[in-house]
């Protein structure tokens, strides 16, 4: 299968210190491919590499196979990375829909957005019923619906997912992931972010583990569960 992201001995920091050490990912097309770690071993920072929020200082990111390295975060999306960050962010002075609309706000016809919120209704029938609620009204729960409904507005052929278990309860992180799976279904590539490692490894095809900054294994994602390290940082 073609890779539809890879990351290239990627070297980023802040100030004088390196957070991520010569980091190299393959995201394949079609497949769920986790990042797992704890906190403080550099998911966030690679999160924002990709995007273009903290430019590598060295390194490769390659996305469809177009070099995206250190490219603004607008043109980054722009190229078909949408991310569900981290803490879900939605706007909480908007309504539901008008956070949905954020999210296509690059495309100008009114039918294909039509189109895209029906897609996002079908996935998320609880946004459908309170579509002029305000997004700061809603449990974390359903935050977390509306922020990755408001990434698939823009029709993505990557999701970049940022944590989507934080600060959940157990049957909102079992749906997260659940609606997770169902999208990949449909054909978007997805790159998930965690530190949830028996959810993760339940739906991923392939996974790596950042410690320190460092890959520290690899595999697919029966070889993670089966490795010794991972089942002793993870499965205790």
């Amino acid at each position: 299968m073609s890779p539809s992201l890879e990351v290239e001995g990627l070297c980023t920091g802040y100030d004088r210190a390196d957070v991520l050490i010569e980091v190299g990912i393959t995201a394949r097309a079609g497949e769920i491919t986790c990042i797992l770690g704890s906190n403080g071993s550099g998911k966030t920072t690679l999160v924002r590499s990709i995007l273009g929020l903290t430019p590598p200082r060295r390194g490769r990111i390659v996305f469809g196979g177009v070099d995206i390295t250190g490219l603004p975060t607008h043109r980054v999306i722009a190229h078909g990375i949408a991310c569900i960050p981290e803490g879900r962010r939605v706007f909480p002075k908007l309504t539901i829909e008008e956070n949905l609309r954020v999210g296509a706000y690059r495309e100008a016809d009114e039918a294909t957005i039509r189109a895209r919120l029906r897609n996002v209704y079908a996935i998320f029938p609880r946004l459908e019923e309170r579509v002029t609620q305000l997004a700061g009204t809603m449990s974390g729960g359903e935050q977390a619906m509306l922020s990755i409904g408001r990434g698939l507005m823009a029709a993505p052929r990557m999701l970049l997912v940022d944590e989507p278990s934080l600060g959940l309860s157990p049957r909102f992180v079992a749906q997260n992931f659940d609606v997770i799976r169902r999208i990949n279904a449909q054909g978007v590539t997805v790159l998930l972010v965690e530190q949830n490692a028996h959810q993760t490894l339940a739906i991923a095809d392939r996974g790596y583990v950042l410690s320190k900054g460092r890959v520290v294994a690899e595999g697919s994602a029966a070889e993670l569960r089966g490795n010794e390290e991972v089942r002793r940082a993870y499965f205790g």
